[in-house]
């Protein structure tokens, strides 16, 4: 059995603490390791292969480092340039497989679920073997308890061909309203989707070319015009746009004859709002979860947290407060589904705070703003030992570093030369430069930016070791300057 990891999510719902290039599946939410890290760790049992893993590429490195925070270990890693939904990342891996000849059970799995008993899981996967070894796509339900309307349900229903414990699929019901939520629970067999599967490989594709044939067809053109190497499959971008946006669901499960239920009762929650998000976390005596420097007072229910400030609450009742640096977000707790409508919102005015934090992570490290003006900006950056940012230029701007701990080995144009605990360097408007850190701790530095124009986009790598641009050529020998 092969667990094949979605972490292509963007957990717009979780904002403003998840954003687009650090969504919720990165964050530690619900313990000290994030919802990633705890996805793998849990499938760590006999009978179970090394994962596969799909996310976006802009994502890559975060994956490569919360997977060795952890040592981990992945077989491959499939980075998409964009989503394109689950479908086409389950048979982009299924036609993986089945070329390599290996035709197994693909257990499917969001990488930002909770589960709270392992037990329950793992008795859970062994019934649904004995389905999915007989031809079965199975999915996983959680039956339904309450009416939650942002789940999708399944309507199950008796099949004498099936192992005792799993019941046939004989409907699927969008997100219902509470009405109909409520009718759904007191009639029974209702299961609320997962959004996990197990089924082999081959009879996917099969189910996808009959019932689906544009994205089957798309994905097998994808795959043949991608790299591959042993740790990495880099999806064909320009193909990849072509195909079909869909889910599981709709190209497959809700057309197939062979869709079945097996029951999950392992404390499943799929984190997807800040109301699930309270219900799996750890309440005070008034039903409160805080995080962070949080001081209730006179309130009940609440979700508090916090990011750095001190943040006081007084006479609140089922209150959502998420304080980050450059953002705070307020809301009723039964009106938090909104909050996917307000990033879209803020997107469609071009807002910034959507798609990444002020801390911004980065493969050599990351940089935080501190401060920023008309014609100046101040960072802090953190390089990690050993790493080094591109061999680059600005055409706008030019730099002040000053170390504040850690040694830096500085290029400027045809100089390269150390700074010490600190010592400051200048770098002109369209000099060549490169930041690295030779030494074995970390290398902290403060970086105030002056000029006309200060945004990311203002760039130009001529090196960079990680794969996000080629050299370039400008009168200067790119090779003298990098030695």
């Amino acid at each position: 059995m092969i667990p094949v990891i979605l972490s292509g999510g963007s957990g717009s719902r979780l904002w403003p603490l998840s954003r687009k290039q650090f969504p919720k599946q990165f964050l530690a939410l619900t313990g000290e390791h994030t919802l990633f890290q705890q996805t793998l760790e849990r499938l760590v049992f006999e009978g179970m292969d090394t994962p596969i893993v799909v996310c976006n590429k802009d994502h890559r490195f975060i994956v490569n480092e919360q997977l060795s925070n952890r040592k981990l270990e992945t077989q491959r890693i499939l980075m998409e340039p964009f989503g394109r939904n689950t479908a086409p990342a389950v048979a982009l891996t299924a036609m993986m497989l089945v070329n390599e000849g290996r035709d197994e059970l693909m257990l499917v799995l969001p990488a930002d679920h909770v589960l709270d008993d392992q037990k329950a899981l793992q008795r859970a996967l062994a019934l649904a073997t004995v389905a999915a070894e007989n031809g079965e796509m199975v999915l996983f339900g959680v039956p339904a308890t309450k009416p939650e309307t942002g789940y999708g349900y399944i309507k199950s229903t008796a099949d004498s061909l099936l192992p005792e414990g799993v019941s046939r699929v004989s409907h699927f019901v969008e997100k219902p309203d509470v009405k109909r939520a409520t009718e759904f629970v007191q009639s029974g067999g209702y299961f609320w989707n997962s959004g996990m599967f197990l089924f082999r490989a081959s009879r996917f594709l099969e189910e996808l070319k009959k019932h689906d044939p544009d994205i089957y067809d798309t994905c097998l053109l994808t795959l043949e015009r991608s790299e591959q190497d042993a740790d990495t499959v880099t999806i064909d971008e320009a193909t990849f746009a072509c195909c079909p946006d869909n889910s599981i669901d709709y190209s497959v499960m809700e057309k197939t004859q062979r869709a079945c239920v097996v029951p999950l009762t392992a404390g499943w929650s799929d984190v997807g709002c800040w109301s699930s998000l309270w219900e799996v976390n750890e309440k005070d005596a008034n039903g409160n979860v805080t995080k962070g420097d949080v001081v209730i007072q006179d309130s009940k229910n609440c979700m508090i947290h916090g990011n750095g400030k001190l943040v006081s609450v007084i006479g609140l009742e089922n209150i959502v407060v998420v304080e980050t640096k450059d953002a705070m977000m307020i809301a009723h707790k039964d009106k938090v589904q909104g909050v996917k409508q307000m990033v879209n919102t803020l997107n469609e005015q071009g807002r910034s705070e959507t798609q990444n934090h002020c801390e911004v992570y980065r493969p050599w490290g990351s940089y935080d703003s501190v401060d920023m003006g008309g014609r100046f900006q101040v960072k802090h950056i953190s390089v990690k030992p050993g790493a080094c940012l591109s061999l680059q230029m600005h055409h706008h701007r030019a730099e002040h570093w000053i170390v504040v701990s850690g040694t830096a080995e500085v290029t400027c144009d045809e100089n390269v030369f150390l700074l010490c605990e600190n010592q400051s360097t200048y770098i002109p408007i369209a000099s060549v430069h490169r930041l690295r850190n030779p030494g074995k701790i970390p290398l902290e530095i403060i970086e105030v930016q002056s000029g006309s124009y200060l945004g990311e986009d203002d760039i130009e790598r001529f090196e960079d070791i990680y794969g996000r641009s080629t050299p370039i050529e400008r009168g200067v020998s790119v090779k003298t300057i990098a030695q």
